[in-house]
């Protein structure tokens, strides 16, 4: 997936929307959060549950549901991460095959989102439909 994404965007890679240093200051904080959001996010899990091991190999886990953490705020936080990490490098360099890319991670993490949504309400049922009226996909609440 790597050298199709490398392939198709190669012809865009030195245009950049703007040139400065200054982009690397809101660039540092911004990938500085999609680090805590990581590092949040791995709070109470294994690497298998990281990895999504249990969800591929059939009777080889106990099902639970969290939503407590950075979960009780955000139901899909590692999306989250990524898209930080993607947009952090965005405003650094300000490459628009980056502002591309993150424009396409954030579009098919909205699909992969649903898919997930999806799959997690038929896994859990109500327990799950209440958790997800409750607590939003990607963004937080500003209280």
């Amino acid at each position: 997936m790597w050298i199709i994404c490398g392939l198709a965007t190669s012809r865009w890679r030195d245009v950049q929307l703007y040139r400065t240093p200054w982009g690397w200051i809101p660039a540092g904080i911004v990938f500085a959060g999609g680090l805590w959001i990581y590092r949040s996010s791995g709070a109470g899990f294994g690497a298998r549950q990281l990895g999504g091991i249990p969800e591929v190999l059939e009777g080889d886990h106990r099902q639970q549901l969290v939503t407590s953490g950075i979960r009780s705020h955000v139901r899909h936080p590692i999306y989250l991460g990524h898209f930080c990490e993607m947009l952090a490098w965005s405003l650094g360099t300000g490459l628009a095959v980056c502002y591309g890319l993150a424009a396409f991670a954030l579009i098919t993490g909205v699909i992969m989102i649903r898919l997930e949504d999806a799959e997690l309400e038929k896994r859990f049922g109500g327990e799950y439909q209440a958790y997800r009226k409750k607590v939003p996909a990607l963004l937080p609440r500003m209280r």
